[in-house]
């Protein structure tokens, strides 16, 4: 999901916007300080985000507080369960850094279909277009 993420946003039909990948253990809040927007994803563990999703958002909240307000953001997730948990969390913790969320998370979920790709590369193209357009 992440490779396909990564390559819609790097699509040859957006061609002024700087992506940076980070995995989530060597994220760290200069990379949110430093963006204009962002895309996060995560697999499904007990039905909560992963823990290196957790300890990234733990690591850089207090130092973005008040700094990344209304930065743009999307979410992906692969979900064994029903992707919920997931998502709810991830949000709840964004809501505090006053970050918007400006298109619906892609989830997949239960068996994986590759065919569901082109939905992750979608999200990536569309984030990097609107932030070129000027529209996030």
């Amino acid at each position: 999901m992440a490779d396909a993420v990564i390559a819609g946003a790097m699509s040859d039909d957006v061609e002024n916007v700087e992506v940076r990948v980070r995995p989530a253990l060597e994220a760290d809040a200069e990379d949110l300080l430093w963006c204009d927007g962002f895309l996060l994803g995560t697999p499904e563990n007990f039905g909560y985000m992963s823990g290196a999703m957790k300890y990234f958002l733990d690591r850089s909240f207090y130092p973005c507080e008040g700094k990344v307000d209304g930065k743009p953001f999307a979410l992906f997730v692969r979900a064994g369960n029903d992707g919920t948990g997931a998502i709810s969390s991830m949000r709840r913790i964004l809501s505090g850094l006053s970050v918007r969320e400006v298109q619906e998370p892609v989830l997949i979920a239960g068996e994986f279909d590759a065919g569901r790709l082109a939905e992750c590369e979608d999200l990536g193209l569309t984030m990097a277009a609107g932030l070129e357009a000027g529209i996030f």
